[in-house]
């Protein structure tokens, strides 16, 4: 284990210090062709030294803006790293990027170059590159698929453009050092693109300085895990980095504490990939958590009796475990002690292996609120749950729950060194700290909106204050329902409490101006096929599927239980189920998988109306 402090200044003067004195030591590790590849902190540091010299030799100057559309892997680091170095600004896009969406994130940001990662990614390009009239080059890592059939000039593979790097380390070896040493705090080092919920994607600007708060954030303090992250930690890259929260579990802790990244496949494999990997420390959005826990059940509705057996009687254990530790903000009891040591006898440890959380000590859930029975769920299992909050335009740190401090429905306590205030009028959380965003690229409105005069970022999320320490996070202020009668009621709250059961993937609740609330469920594909198929209900489609009086049966019940959670104003009236599957492609979803609400109520109005048509039954989630 190393402790030793790292030199400051910015992320590739970490990364070089640590080639300096741990060049040995696994920085990450990937798959190629099934085998496990490592990467040293030398390797690290040398690869993307060869970038930095290829941006150079390419004619990248000094803030220049500089885009990666890829999955997570190695050389998305190297590029990273060697586009700071040379004081140019990584703009990332989602590999799910739509070719529409990747000219307005290039063109609003005016990339002079883009790495792609393969032939989607460049086809994307190609379609759109006239319109791109600041875009010059076009380099492309895996060379599938374009070798030979493409002869666009402004392509370069992967290859040539590290040979065109190493090239010019050779003719000018003290070049990106030169740069590198000569960095400012105020320098732009990344421009995040925002989801874009209810509008185009804005770029938000995080510099140097930014950054390197947040790095010496995690480096020199335990709030998120005690003891600290070092490199005897494992971590798992799936989701995309070009997202904040990705980007600081993945290349910022990496960078800070030495945490070894290990990159899955891809999203679709990561469970495999937790299986294989085991990692020590997790952060994962709502959905992951929700599709673990809907996984879990799948595979026991198809075990023996005798194990259906077993594994309901210590769930059942561990539900009391679980709202135990809740009660007790997160610290076991000599009984629950207890149980749990006898319940990793018979399943605990068997189910956690399982499910790649046997070595897990320290789990986030973060990006959006999350319903407090998935966190239960895995708290009654051993695992420790933090939720924890922050945005892009804070850097990612806001509060979080800590150590033996844990209160499940609350995102925790302002970080050290955090200022945080609800305000009294509209109950907007605000937020300031050195790692409050430069502002929106080339929006000063925007910006002015965001940042108020005496620093003060306003957050858009509605909170309040648990027992005077904890923050809970209500909803999206622009979110907020107000019904006919004139109460105020936060969508998100219900629909989360829908989304913890395992079939259910989409909900979102309708209301505002109207006499009661009413919602649209999605459900989810797996779990409610995979109970049809016990119970020998044929279907082909996902809507054959969502159109089953049975289905609408299973759904009434997951609806009725959640109201029984809520005031009678609150109560989901009528519901309907999505006749498909909501698809970001479509517009329906944003790259984060968030529903944009307009664009779904837009769609299904027609839907919407009949729920509150007068021949419409009013009862407890009928119709």
């Amino acid at each position: 284990m190393n402790d030793r402090p790292i030199a400051a200044g910015s992320l590739p003067l970490r990364i070089r210090e640590r080639a300096r004195t741990t060049p040995t030591t696994v920085a990450m590790r990937e798959k190629n062709l099934g085998l496990w590849e490592e990467v040293t902190w030398a390797d690290y540091w040398d690869a993307s030294l060869v970038v930095a010299h290829g941006l150079l030799a390419l004619g990248i100057e000094v803030g220049d803006r500089v885009a990666v559309h890829s999955e997570n892997r190695r050389e998305w680091l190297f590029c990273d790293i060697g586009i700071t170095a040379v004081r140019a600004a990584t703009v990332g896009l989602y590999p799910t990027n739509p070719a529409p969406e990747v000219l307005h994130v290039l063109k609003d940001s005016g990339s002079s170059l883009l790495i792609a990662e393969d032939q989607e990614q460049v086809d994307k390009a190609l379609e759109i590159i006239d319109d791109l009239p600041d875009l010059t080059r076009v380099v492309y890592i895996d060379p599938r698929g374009i070798t030979g059939r493409y002869d666009d000039p402004r392509l370069m593979s992967w290859d040539d453009f590290t040979d065109l790097g190493r090239r010019h380390r050779e003719q000018n070896p003290d070049a990106v050092t030169e740069r590198l040493e000569s960095v400012q705090p105020d320098d732009l080092a990344t421009l995040v693109y925002t989801s874009g919920t209810t509008g185009p994607p804005k770029g938000a600007m995080l510099s140097m300085g930014n950054i390197e708060y947040v790095v010496d954030f995690l480096q020199n303090n335990e709030a998120f895990a005690s003891p600290k992250p070092s490199d005897d930690d494992l971590a798992v890259s799936y989701l995309p980095l070009c997202h904040v929260a990705e980007r600081l579990f993945t290349v910022w802790f990496n960078a800070a504490s030495g945490v070894q990244v290990n990159f899955a496949e891809s999203i679709d494999t990561v469970q495999q990939a937790l299986r294989e990997i085991q990692p020590t420390m997790l952060f994962g959005v709502p959905r992951i958590w929700e599709k673990i826990v809907a996984g879990v059940h799948i595979r026991m509705s198809g075990a023996s009796r005798l194990k259906r057996a077993n594994f309901g009687l210590w769930m059942k254990v561990a539900a009391w475990i679980g709202k135990t530790l809740v009660a007790n903000q997160g610290n076991h009891t000599l009984g629950t002690r207890v149980a749990y040591g006898i319940g990793w006898v018979f399943l605990y440890r068997a189910l956690r292996e399982r499910m790649g959380l046997s070595r897990v000590r320290y789990a986030a859930s973060g990006a959006a609120p999350i319903a407090p029975e998935v966190l239960e769920f895995f708290m009654g299992l051993g695992l420790r749950m933090h939720e924890v909050y922050g945005m892009t335009e804070n850097s990612a740190i806001a509060t979080a729950n800590m150590s033996g401090r844990v209160r499940v429905g609350t995102v925790g306590e302002p970080q050290p060194g955090i200022e945080l205030r609800i305000d009294e009028e509209t109950g907007e959380i605000l937020t300031r700290h050195p790692g409050t965003f430069a502002g929106y690229w080339r929006n000063p409105e925007a910006t002015a909106s965001t940042i108020d005069a005496d620093g003060w970022l306003h957050t858009g999320d509605v909170g309040e204050w648990v027992d005077g320490t904890h923050v809970r996070i209500t909803d999206r202020l622009k979110d907020i329902i107000i019904t006919a009668g004139g109460k105020n009621i936060s969508p998100s709250e219900i629909e989360n409490s829908l989304k913890a059961s395992p079939y259910i993937k989409e909900a979102l609740v309708i209301g505002d101006r109207r006499k009661f609330l009413t919602a649209l469920i999605g459900i989810e594909l797996d779990t409610v096929g995979n109970w049809a198929q016990k119970r020998k209900l044929a279907f082909t489609t996902y809507r054959d599927l969502a159109e089953k009086p049975e289905v609408r049966e299973l759904v009434q019940k997951v609806v009725e239980e959640t109201n029984t959670k809520f005031a009678a104003v609150e109560t989901i009236k009528n519901f309907a189920l999505l006749p498909k599957e909501l698809d970001h492609d479509e517009g329906e979803l944003t790259a984060t998988q968030k529903v944009r609400r307009s664009a779904v109520t837009a769609q299904f109005e027609d839907v919407i109306e009949q729920m509150y048509a007068p021949t419409a039954a009013q009862g407890s989630g009928t119709r």
